[in-house]
């Protein structure tokens, strides 16, 4: 009765965002999380270290009057040292700062997102070939809050092959309405990352959420806005692009949440990488197959 009643009240408050105008939400936002009047962005940037608590020691740049505007501080750099990447060459790091949503196994072509949900992997992909090469896999969820930091690394080392954008709805990805909104994953508007690395072939899906969705690579800029209503593709595999396991490859430009997927016997994920395990980015999440 009380998964019921969760449940429900989960549903409830969710529905708001169906009828919502997601992407004009989002745009109003990006453009105010841009805006360098300096009133507002101090006034912004200051009430969001309260509310969030955020450890500032850790910003390349400490001095808050430093940041241009709002999105700035939101996707501050870290100081060198202050994410330190784990040293064994077979070791698959963490991506990011978040919380692990799901792990597990690619099983018929699905993926779990929550309890009493799936969703098809070619749907999130928005390609069936790359979906089938991924089959018998693993794949993590990774889900970034307010307060986390914003950039994304590469897990391992890596070659770039091929981008997908994929446009489509902006719904909230915090726990409630992964709980509540079927196929969320496959829904939301996303940029779909394919990588050769040591474990295969591997893809990092940067899933955009409602206020900004804002997703940027380091060999595309901001790849959105604009959204679009066209799928749209971009092949690397002749410009030899490669990322050493740490560095930078992306980032959000409000929260969300990155999903990592590799083939059967590439990598296993750590026995403790399961729902609600905190994350910080180059500490290891799993192993390459074969490496003890």
């Amino acid at each position: 009765m009380t998964d019921h009643r969760t449940s429900l009240g989960d549903r409830l408050r969710t529905l708001p965002q169906y009828v919502l105008p997601q992407h004009l939400l989002s745009r109003g936002v990006w453009r105010l999380t841009r805006w360098r009047a300096s009133w507002f962005k101090r006034w912004a940037i200051h009430r969001y270290v309260r509310t969030f608590d955020l450890d500032l020691s850790e910003a390349e740049v400490e001095d808050l009057e430093a940041y241009p505007h709002v999105n700035s501080f939101f996707t501050r750099a870290l100081k060198p040292r202050a994410r330190p990447i784990d040293p064994d060459p077979a070791a698959v790091v963490s991506p990011v700062d978040g919380t692990v949503s799901q792990a597990g196994a690619v099983r018929e072509g699905r993926l779990i997102q929550a309890k009493g949900h799936m969703f098809s992997l070619a749907e999130l992909f928005a390609d069936a070939e790359w979906a089938r090469r991924m089959e018998g896999g693993r794949f993590a969820t990774l889900y970034l809050s307010p307060r986390d930091y914003h950039r994304v690394h590469a897990p391992l080392d890596l070659r770039l092959l091929e981008m997908i954008h994929v446009p489509g709805r902006i719904f909230s990805v915090n726990p409630r309405t992964t709980r509540s909104v079927p196929r969320l994953f496959a829904r939301n508007e996303r940029v779909v990352a394919f990588f050769d690395s040591p474990a295969g072939p591997l893809a990092v899906v940067l899933v955009g959420a409602i206020f900004v969705s804002s997703i940027e690579t380091v060999w595309a800029g901001e790849v959105t806005p604009p959204a679009g209503r066209r799928v749209r593709r971009w092949d690397y595999r002749e410009r030899d692009l490669r990322y050493a396991r740490g560095m930078e490859i992306g980032r959000f430009n409000m929260g969300s949440t990155v999903i990592l997927v590799a083939p059967e016997g590439g990598l296993e994920w750590n026995e403790d990488l399961r729902p609600g395990k905190r994350l910080r980015m180059g500490r290891a999440i799993g192993r390459l197959c074969g490496t003890g």
